[in-house]
């Protein structure tokens, strides 16, 4: 596969794989914590390896475990799992315009393995739209990277939860070691704002049913991101009519 790769193509996905690297301790943290969870909860063994090559999200997956043990309706449960991975829709938008030219099954695939984490370093490398070489190579250095780590550390969680004691704060492990990256990604006064009202929403928000908090600061922080945008480009738009009136 490899040698029908372009050089292009080659370095980008090694760049895709390095760019990635230094995520790898936190998916493989939360990926052991999901692999755990699935052992300790009602899924069977095969079951719960079933669960964590086809869904590959670990936020619904964990989400949904204390109803499938609590015994709840099928369409809770899929309703749960909706809210949670509301944010991958929004994802889908943003990649949309990078990657339409190719046909629908590579874009379904796209999909499956795009996840938080290589959708923000995706955007951070500021593509153009549309083909570019070396771009889809790119992507899949770090999508390949992140579903290996996550699907060793999960078989390992399922097989051996027995030798992890509860204790260990495995999950809090696995979000410290993402601030720092999701720190730098603030780099515009929309962004600042949007974190800001998003962390407020979902805290005030956290006791709602069918973990709507997450879906509801999406939407918050997308709605106060795009007001600051426009506030901000007016004020900048006014700043410029001063100093062309002042010039004269």
């Amino acid at each position: 596969m490899s040698a029908r790769l372009s050089e292009v193509d080659r370095q980008a996905f090694r760049q895709g794989l390095r760019d990635y690297s230094p995520t790898l301790m936190a998916i493989f943290s939360w990926g052991l914590v999901t692999g755990i969870a699935m052992s300790k909860s009602v899924l069977t063994l095969p079951q719960a390896l079933g669960m964590s090559i086809a869904v590959y999200a670990g936020s619904s997956q964990l989400a949904v475990l204390p109803l499938f043990a609590a015994k709840l309706p099928i369409w809770t449960i899929l309703l749960t799992a909706a809210m949670v991975n509301t944010r991958f829709v929004i994802f889908s938008a943003g990649l949309a315009p990078h990657f339409s030219y190719l046909p629908l099954w590579r874009r379904l695939l796209l999909g499956y393995f795009n996840g938080d984490i290589i959708y923000l370093l995706f955007q951070k490398k500021s593509f153009p739209t549309g083909f570019q070489p070396g771009k889809e190579a790119y992507f899949w250095g770090m999508a390949v990277a992140s579903w290996t780590s996550w699907q060793v550390s999960s078989v390992i969680g399922i097989l051996l939860a027995s030798l992890f004691p509860d204790n260990w704060g495995l999950e809090l492990a696995g979000t410290l070691v993402l601030l720092p990256l999701m720190v730098s990604a603030i780099v515009t006064r929309s962004t600042a704002v949007a974190v800001g009202i998003a962390g407020v929403v979902s805290l005030l928000a956290f006791d709602l049913p069918y973990r709507l908090a997450l879906p509801l600061a999406v939407i918050t922080a997308i709605v106060a991101g795009s007001i600051t945008d426009s506030i901000v480009e007016r004020a900048d738009l006014r700043r410029i009519r001063q100093r062309a009136g002042d010039s004269r």
